[in-house]
């Protein structure tokens, strides 16, 4: 059998029953993690500063006596505690210790049962509200609000797929307010003749058919076309940014 290069994994993070661990290694008889370890974990606890220490649980290799390595492995578990509190980690009030000493199924590799293991919790992350999602939601009947960063190719319908996030962010808040209802407008700039291609109505029909593709029901939306008799500044346009904001997708809250 091949050894394994020991050195090289002094901890190892696992995910287990919705927790995670970490192991800190020790030398033959001591009680105190070895200098390789001792890096490893600070550099550890520098990236997880916000997690709550749940259980530790404390090794030893198979030489000596059953007694003197159990409480070599307590010995052990404390050094640990230690450590993880003076780098201000939290315990769970319940924080759970057990030391086996000998008595757990042995690696062939001695090194790697000179152990504490630390099972630990990663604190929840809720999820941020876009801003596109807080104008839906404390938006009124009759309002209307521009899609962010929603873009198409040159005179096509097609949307570029950097407009996926704000695609995302209204299929979840049409899956977030199942009473919403909405009409999916369409604006172009720059034509002075009118919307020759109606454009503007195969972009708002693009924007329904995503949320349609993504099981929101038909009834909740519409979408209209509006070419260029609603732009928000005077066609011709002065400037790139003016051209922008005239070519946009919008919706008008109808229901809520």
């Amino acid at each position: 059998m091949k050894l394994k290069i020991i050195i090289l994994f002094f901890l190892v993070s696992l995910k287990s029953f919705g927790q995670k661990q970490v192991e800190v290694f020790f030398d033959f008889n001591k009680d105190f993690p070895n200098p390789t370890s001792i890096l490893e974990i600070n550099e550890w606890i520098a990236n997880n500063k916000n997690i709550e220490i749940t259980k530790l649980l404390g090794y030893c290799d198979s030489i000596d006596t059953k007694d003197y390595n159990k409480k070599l492995a307590l010995r052990r578990i404390e050094n640990v505690q230690i450590l993880l509190d003076k780098s201000g980690l939290k315990f769970n009030k319940d924080l759970e210790k057990i030391a086996f000493g000998k008595d757990f199924k042995q690696s062939r590799v001695q090194a790697e049962n000179r152990k504490v293991t630390v099972f630990y919790n990663e604190p929840l992350l809720l999820p941020v509200e876009s801003e596109l999602t807080k104008k839906i939601k404390s938006s009124k009947v009759g309002e209307l609000i521009t899609l962010p960063n929603i873009y198409f190719f040159n005179n096509s319908a097609r949307i570029v797929p950097k407009s996926q996030p704000t695609l995302i962010d209204l299929r979840c808040a049409m899956e977030e307010n199942p009473k919403l209802k909405i009409e999916i407008q369409g604006h172009i700039c720059c034509q002075t003749f009118g919307d020759k291609n109606d454009v503007s109505t195969a972009r708002a029909r693009a924007i329904y058919n995503y949320l349609l593709r993504s099981k929101i029901d038909r009834k909740r939306m519409t979408f209209k076309g509006y070419g260029t008799t609603r732009p928000i500044h005077p066609i011709p346009e002065k400037n790139e940014q003016e051209e922008n904001e005239n070519r946009r997708v919008e919706i008008l809250i109808v229901e809520k």
